[in-house]
């Protein structure tokens, strides 16, 4: 009961000719990439925006007290090395976005931080006035020890000298 049968030529395509076709199909995928990547770094780089890098200049600024000077002087002493400095930090740097100025004075020994300037450049190009954007400490003066008697040195805490 066992049936021979005798095996017909098919339709099927040969192996080798698929192997062929199938090595073009691999190629043209490859080839279509390689050339397309070259236009398509142009256009992304013609389209999008640039990164723009930029920072806050930091500052800081210490002022000695000078000979018979008061709180009121020192004051329009400090705005203006910080309007300086702010200016400076400015023309320095065309990527400074922002500038944060701490200006400290130094009495005595006493070193407390009279006032702060931060600012940004459109606003430092509409309005370059420091007392504008500037932050005073309201303990400053008595930190340094400007109080009513401006001129007198503050006593030393404690310390007798001896006989």
């Amino acid at each position: 009961m066992s049936k021979i049968s005798a095996h017909l030529p098919s339709s099927i395509t040969p192996f080798s000719v698929i192997s062929q076709i199938a090595r073009r199909i691999r190629i043209v995928p490859l080839v279509v990439l390689l050339i397309s990547t070259v236009p398509a770094w142009f256009l992304t780089e013609a389209i999008a925006h640039k990164v723009v890098r930029a920072y806050t200049a930091r500052v800081d600024l210490a002022i000695d007290r000078l000979p018979d000077e008061n709180y009121e002087t020192i004051l329009t002493r400090g705005e203006a090395a910080a309007r300086a400095a702010a200016q400076r930090s400015f023309d320095q740097d065309i990527l400074v976005t922002d500038v944060s100025i701490i200006v400290s004075v130094q009495n005595y020994g006493s070193i407390a931080p009279v006032l702060t300037l931060e600012v940004t450049r459109p606003q430092w190009r509409s309005r370059p006035d420091a007392q504008s954007w500037a932050t005073y400490f309201k303990t400053a003066r008595s930190l340094l020890f400007f109080e009513n008697n401006s001129n007198r040195v503050p006593a030393a805490s404690g310390v007798s000298t001896p006989k």
